[in-house]
């Protein structure tokens, strides 16, 4: 199977920018178009691979519609936690400056 996915990285993808990478995710082909780095977009398609193997392992009936549910769920949380401890960071480093 394969699938095309449209403007990764960037707002807008244009003839002069975009790239077209093909990567594979739970064994289904996907070509990323988009402005990031080839090696970026492998190292991205990587980590959502493995996060969706972690995932597959822990329920071995979820069909793919519900475990790329789960993957981007369970991908946000972690992105707001750290979205979070940065923004505290960020927070504690001002309060220093003062």
């Amino acid at each position: 199977m394969k699938c095309t996915i449209f403007s990764v990285g960037g707002n807008s993808v244009t003839e002069n920018n975009k790239k077209r990478i093909t990567v594979d995710i739970q064994n289904t082909s996907y070509t990323i178009v988009g402005t990031e780095s080839a090696s970026h977009v492998r190292l991205v398609a990587s980590l959502v691979d493995q996060k969706m193997k972690e995932i597959k392992e822990m329920n071995q009936h979820l069909d793919t519609k519900m475990l790329a549910v789960l993957t981007a769920v369970n991908t946000m949380n972690d992105y707001l936690k750290l979205k979070e401890d940065y923004a505290s960071l960020l927070g504690t480093l001002k309060e220093k400056e003062d």
